[in-house]
């Protein structure tokens, strides 16, 4: 299908394919991996279609979404729930992905169960709870300094302030000594360990980013809490894989148990003005940058 696009996100990984720093990122190409759209060419039936995707090729392997058109496979693309707005479609992408990812892999949260979100604050950290709060389970948060959850949720959500409390110590407490069904870490090797010690037997803990690779890792208590460690790196789905996760997301957005990241007029930026935008997520903007051709 040929997209007329409307809006597209700017992501930390557009950031990095665009000034080098991802040694598989092929140049020259257009960045960008998020997109909402109308369709103005493609299969019967398909003309004026209002769509949505993402991908973890585009803009980093072939041509990406920061542009006016793009041909993308028919069955990347996912009909944009009508309650949404260009920019809030455009914007659900990579973060929302990347969570129902994890837990597509990790295995879905369920009734009864405790995920515990490790950057709670941060959009994938938003996504998480967003979903585990849709499926019933229960959410805690960890936030590097004192600090509200900031994010929609569809249940309470407890937050734990990593630089004033032991987490893994709270966690216990919260959880009557049983610790997380789930840990979702956003953030990475920081955070590692005080996940590790708060697993329940059995636990999985799904891991997305790291700043320092290489971590100490207790094996006996590994295998003796029979753990799951899952890895999540959505530059490996291809715009078809991420269309496939996006469509089982948008009967929650419909339905508004899951919502979009408000879109501030402020982080909205023309096509031309895409270096401003660049920048703002460059300097680690907590806004949803949005371009608009």
């Amino acid at each position: 299908m040929l997209i007329e696009f409307k809006a597209a996100a700017v992501n930390p990984s557009d950031f990095k394919a665009a000034t080098g720093l991802m040694a598989y990122a092929v140049f020259p190409r257009t960045p960008g991996r998020d997109y909402a759209g109308i369709v103005i060419d493609g299969p019967a039936g398909t003309i004026g279609r209002e769509v949505f995707g993402s991908s973890g090729d585009l803009g980093i392997r072939r041509d990406g979404t920061h542009a006016t058109h793009l041909a993308v496979e028919a069955e990347a693309v996912v009909e944009k729930p009508k309650n949404l707005s260009w920019e809030e479609a455009a914007g659900i992408g990579v973060p929302f992905v990347t969570a129902m990812e994890g837990f597509r892999r990790a295995g879905a949260p369920k009734k009864g169960e405790t995920v515990l979100v490790m950057g709670v604050n941060g959009k994938v950290g938003q996504a998480a709870v967003q979903i585990a709060t849709w499926n019933g389970a229960r959410v805690i948060g960890v936030v590097r300094k004192s600090e509200p959850y900031e994010g929609h949720a569809n249940s309470s959500v407890e937050v734990i302030d990593a630089s004033a409390t032991d987490i893994a110590a709270r966690v216990r407490e919260l959880t009557a000594g049983k610790g997380a069904d789930i840990v979702f870490n956003t953030v990475g090797d920081p955070y590692f360990q005080a996940a590790h010690k708060s697993l329940a037997v059995r636990g999985r803990q799904i891991l997305i980013a790291a700043i320092k690779p290489v971590v100490e890792f207790n094996i006996l208590e590994f295998y003796r809490g029979q753990h799951t460690y899952v890895g999540i790196d959505t530059l490996g789905l291809s715009s078809i894989a991420a269309g496939a996760v996006l469509r089982e997301l948008s009967p929650g957005f419909a339905s508004g148990h899951l919502k979009t990241y408000p879109i501030r007029p402020s982080a909205v930026f023309p096509l031309e003005d895409a270096q401003a935008a660049f920048v703002a997520v460059a300097g680690s903007s907590r806004d949803r940058v949005i371009l608009r051709p």
